[in-house]
């Protein structure tokens, strides 16, 4: 055998060697471009609240937490949330949202939830685990929960708030010396991007002074379209010569969701302006007791006296009596001289 000869034969055998420690250990021969994935890695990006379902006493609040992940799976991923009150620094609620194994790259967003008191602040802590392992924690805090509007409340209809245009007008439609027939023409706007629903005006006539309800009407206001002004009337019987304030408010199912207030001026010597303290005037409660019909008072005869009656007089005597009586004390006095 030739040099060249057993230098081929060797290298065939090197290769067959080669060829079957692969397949005995197929580890043993590795791509050197491939390299060992990186640990994963998870943390918060940013964090968002919202409020959810809004109720007469308690807020749901929609926590909205951004994940971002790189390299390899992150196994047994949860996100917990706690609300902390923000004077108190009580735990007021908790939740824990389960993830599970993370392997998207770049971001996503995981949802949660509490439920808060409708009073005060609060701090809301977000922490992120990795198989019972804290990876990363964030904190919000959270202030005017009482601003929002339950919804049973939320409606769009509210009182017109104007410069020039007045929200409550008042006028005199009939009048004589014992009562006045008033005409009171409220507005409403619809500030929604749909047309309202019906909603009922409830207004109260009340005397400035005393604060007695002289008189109450209630009117439905109808729908209203998106973003328009509509005016609602109602007409009222009061006694004359008093100042009233007229008080409005919108109901909804019995729900009140907007009032607003005005005045009645039918004492041109003390006027009123809304949500003004006035000094006392004459007042008699007799003005303003119902009748057996439900209405106003009556006739006038129960009015208190005038200025040219004497409240402590005795029925049955007057001027032309004490004049005979002080004749015949005179002649008296005379005789027993």
């Amino acid at each position: 055998m030739d040099t060249r000869t057993a230098l081929l034969a060797a290298a065939a055998a090197l290769l067959v060697a080669s060829a079957v420690g692969a397949v005995a250990a197929p580890g043993a021969i590795s791509d050197p471009r491939a390299t060992d994935e990186p640990p994963g890695r998870i943390d918060v990006a940013g964090a968002t609240v919202a409020p959810g379902d809004v109720r007469g006493e308690t807020a749901e609040l929609r926590l909205g937490t951004d994940l971002r992940h790189r390299g390899g799976t992150v196994e047994n991923v949860t996100v917990r949330h706690r609300a902390i009150g923000a004077e108190s620094g009580l735990l007021v609620d908790e939740t824990t949202v389960e993830v599970g194994d993370v392997d998207f790259e770049g971001e996503r967003t995981v949802n949660g939830t509490v439920t808060v008191e409708r009073e005060g602040g609060y701090r809301i802590e977000t922490v992120v685990f990795a198989d019972g392992q804290r990876r990363q924690e964030q904190t919000t805090r959270v202030a005017g929960v009482a601003a929002l509007t339950p919804d049973y409340a939320d409606t769009q209809v509210g009182f017109t708030d104007g410069t020039v245009w007045p929200t409550v007008a008042v006028s005199v439609v009939e009048a004589d010396n014992e009562t006045a027939t008033l005409s009171a023409s409220v507005s409403v706007t619809n500030r929604g991007d749909e047309a309202s629903e019906d909603v009922d005006l409830r207004l109260y006539l009340r005397q400035a002074e005393s604060n007695v309800i002289a008189a109450e009407a209630a009117e439905t206001v109808g729908t209203v379209r998106p973003g328009r002004t509509d005016t609602v009337t109602a007409t009222v019987e009061v006694p004359a010569g008093y100042n009233y304030y007229v008080d409005a408010a919108l109901f909804d199912d019995d729900v009140l969701v907007d009032e607003t207030q005005g005045v009645a001026n039918l004492n041109p010597r003390e006027t009123i302006t809304a949500n003004e303290t006035v000094r006392d005037v004459a007042f008699s409660v007799e003005d303003f007791e119902r009748d057996d019909a439900g209405g106003e008072g009556g006739d006038g005869s129960d009015r208190a006296p005038t200025d040219g009656a004497t409240g402590g007089s005795t029925p049955g005597f007057g001027p032309l009596v004490a004049l005979v009586a002080l004749v015949v004390a005179a002649l008296t006095a005379r005789r027993r001289r």
